[in-house]
């Protein structure tokens, strides 16, 4: 899809400087700018490449003034970056809208779906499932029966969304993802022999949520695994049964939650942190990467290590930690002193 720079301006409510009929199909960064590419400058660092780059268009603030010819058209904006990041909003939300049921897919009676569905080939979708607005679901991804989904909800390539899962609005769910697979539910009998306990509940997202690519999260024993409004939750995550994970907390990849381990608000945690099972952590938590948890965390606490702690202990006891060789040779040089003092240095 091409666009002019007259048409880009009137998105941006800015002032071509150039041919306004200079059209433009794709981004680019401004040091590798070519013919057909737009780009942007904002930080002075980059300033010479305005001078060389092939870009077709270049974003640049009201204050730029150019020192040398240019050959790029120039929009003119208040804030080149923040235009520069709501174009690439824009231009993502062209780039999505697909509509249609696409040919071998599949919809099972008593679904109900709104305005502009987009369903891929080879997708699935089940019996009862209900869909709302402006529903994306690309190629090969599955929905089961009795799911339901809101509005603005992009489920890419291959996501698996396990039956009486309920998603909200404006959310996205990554390629790979599965929601609502069994928890981990197994009890041993006297032989050691374990047995397999029903996982009856389902999975609840609310609205504003993304979901990474290869996440599972697991349906709930009883009751339900909720994911709150606003979380973001990276690649690579496993979630069990029963947890509950706060509004606006932020997870990074390969980390790990624990079954009916509750998880409060505004929380950060890094990448491949490890949280037990049957836990509380409090809001406003912050886990520092590769943590270990393994106990209740109280508001606003940050920790860091394994088994995790205290982030100030952590980072004075490392200090030592460090420092353990030379320690240990200084401990043994007194205990020689000790138990034989002439060898000892007596001043």
């Amino acid at each position: 899809m091409k666009f002019t720079a007259e048409q880009i301006a009137g998105i941006l409510e800015g002032e071509v400087v150039g041919n306004p009929n200079a059209e433009v199909s794709r981004l680019s960064k401004i040091e590798e700018g070519e013919e057909g590419s737009l780009t942007f400058l904002a930080n002075p660092k980059y300033i010479n490449y305005i001078y060389t780059t092939k870009a077709s268009v270049t974003i640049v603030n009201d204050s730029f003034v150019p020192e040398a010819e240019i050959t790029t058209t120039l929009i003119k904006v208040e804030d080149a970056y923040a235009s520069f990041s709501k174009l690439l909003h824009f231009y993502n939300q062209v780039k999505l809208n697909k509509n249609g049921i696409e040919a071998h897919s599949f919809i099972s009676e008593g679904t109900k779906y709104g305005e502009n569905l987009y369903l891929g080939s080879f997708s699935y979708v089940g019996q009862n499932v209900v869909l709302g607005d402006n529903v994306k679901i690309y190629p090969n991804s599955f929905i089961g029966d009795n799911v339901v989904i809101g509005d603005n909800v992009y489920i890419f390539a291959g996501a698996k969304i396990y039956s009486e899962t309920v998603i909200g609005n404006n959310c996205t769910i990554h390629s790979g993802t599965i929601i609502g697979a069994d928890g981990f539910g197994f009890v041993p009998n006297e032989e050691g022999v374990y047995s397999k306990v029903p996982q009856i509940g389902n999975v609840i997202i609310e609205d504003n949520v993304d979901i990474g690519a290869n996440t599972t999260i697991d349906r709930a024993t009883l009751g339900s695994t909720i994911i709150r409004k606003g979380v973001k939750l990276d690649n690579q995550i496993q979630i069990a049964h029963n947890v509950e994970i706060g509004k606006n907390t932020v997870i990074a990849a390969q980390s790990g939650v624990a079954g009916s381990t509750k998880i409060g608000e505004n929380c950060m945690i890094g990448g491949q942190v490890g949280i037990a099972g049957h836990l509380i952590i409090g809001n406003n938590v912050r886990l520092q990467a590769q943590s270990g948890v393994a106990r209740n965390i109280k508001d606003d606490e940050i920790l860091q290590g394994s088994p995790s702690l205290g982030y100030g202990d952590f980072n004075k006891s490392y200090v030592h930690f460090k420092n353990l060789p030379k320690i240990v040779a200084e401990l043994d040089e007194l205990k020689k002193q000790i138990i034989n003092p002439k060898n000892g240095n007596n001043g």
